[in-house]
């Protein structure tokens, strides 16, 4: 039955929903990659909250999403920007999200890593950072989980130079119990980040942020790179010491920079891939066996969904991941921890849904259709 849908001028427009989606069932383990997913959070939507008030989780459906990843193949990456960490998600309910999700990883035998931030330091010197990532990196090998290292507004407003940095990340490799994964995160995702590594030039950013990883080449696993810059990346990967991975952050050009080139290859840790889940094992799995335009055949065609989700103002992504996995079944409402779910327009959350139902990512194609015509509805679109 077709649908009427809004486009960004306020037309209206028609559009038939597909009647079946694809066939992805669950996989074995990635031999050539090594792939997480970044994980949203289900609120609870009968918490008597306020939007700057305390996060109030749906802790049985924020675990039940991670079990559909991992039963992919796919590992989580828990706590990061995805799970609204500083936009909704306070210290305190990540680190109650790190020790639920590590035990439920030990459970079932998932990969995961999760988040280690200053965000419960709204401001302070290079010592109060430095105790605050050391108490979240303790809470985080506390629960058995790999520790990533998150950029900290806290240190971008603090620190006077690339020294600071230098000071502040070689404590904490030093100290670290494990390899950890270095985060680099760019303005376009949170603007409080804007001369990250002690510079607004990325490439003497890019060198500082080297520099860091070639002082302690043992305690880093590797580095995410967040910057939407596929050139970068790929510049930035190829001087990386040997043993020292990279995963790709690049919601844009993902395809490409997992596929590789003749010198090399991103691994990934991916907010898209929330959504994108199945769809991305299935590509994963094909590129395992060789099948470099086999894996794009099948990942190429995500792209445009990725760009719109994470057009600027790009932090707002999570809300199109999170309605995505409410029209996917994932959970049975659209509300996000801080009200969230209004950061997008109508228009947006209807492209959204054509571009995801034309992937056939949507296991049942008629409740997301329903789902889609009840917010339709609420917006006043008839149909």
């Amino acid at each position: 039955m077709t649908l009427r849908l809004p486009d960004a001028n306020g037309a209206l427009r028609a559009y038939e929903p597909r009647s079946e989606p694809l066939a992805l069932n669950p996989g074995s383990a990635f031999t050539s990659r090594t792939v997480f997913s970044a994980a949203h959070v289900v609120a609870d939507p009968y918490a008597d909250t306020t939007p700057d008030g305390p996060a109030a989780v749906d802790w049985d459906a924020t675990l039940a999403f991670r079990r559909h990843l991992w039963a992919h193949g796919l590992g989580v990456a828990e706590a990061m920007d995805t799970a609204q960490r500083g936009m909704g998600l306070d210290w305190a309910g990540a680190a109650e999200l790190i020790r639920r999700s590590a035990a439920e990883a030990k459970a079932v035998g998932g990969r995961i890593a999760c988040g280690v931030g200053t965000d419960q330091l709204a401001a302070g010197t290079l010592e109060e950072v430095r105790r605050a990532y050391e108490e979240q990196l303790a809470v985080v090998e506390e629960s058995g989980a790999q520790a990533i290292l998150m950029a900290s507004r806290a240190l971008a407003a603090t620190a006077r130079g690339p020294e600071d940095y230098l000071e502040v990340y070689g404590h904490l490799l030093r100290q670290a119990a494990e390899p950890v994964v270095l985060h680099w995160l760019g303005p376009m995702f949170d603007p409080a980040l804007e001369g990250y590594w002690g510079s607004s030039d990325l490439d003497a950013a890019t060198d500082t942020f080297l520099e860091v990883i070639a002082a302690h080449p043992d305690k880093v696993d590797g580095v995410k790179i967040s910057l939407l810059d596929a050139r970068r990346e790929v510049d930035l990967r190829r001087r990386l010491p040997q043993g020292v991975r990279c995963y790709t952050g690049d919601d844009f050009h993902y395809p490409e920079l997992i596929a590789g080139d003749e010198q090399g290859f991103s691994h990934a840790l991916l907010g898209i891939f929330d959504p994108l889940g199945p769809l991305a094992a299935e590509a994963v799995r094909v590129l395992d066996t060789g099948n470099t335009e086999g894996f794009r055949a099948l990942l190429d065609p995500t792209v445009a969904l990725s760009r719109h989700l994470f057009q600027a103002p790009t932090r707002f992504y999570k809300t199109g991941v999170v309605f995505l996995a409410w029209l996917a079944g994932h959970q049975d409402h659209f509300v996000m921890v801080g009200g969230l779910q209004s950061a997008r327009s109508l228009p947006h959350f209807a492209r959204a849904y054509e571009l995801a139902d034309g992937l056939g990512l949507f296991p049942d194609p008629k409740l997301a259709e329903e789902r889609m015509r009840t917010l339709l509805s609420l917006y006043g679109v008839s149909q």
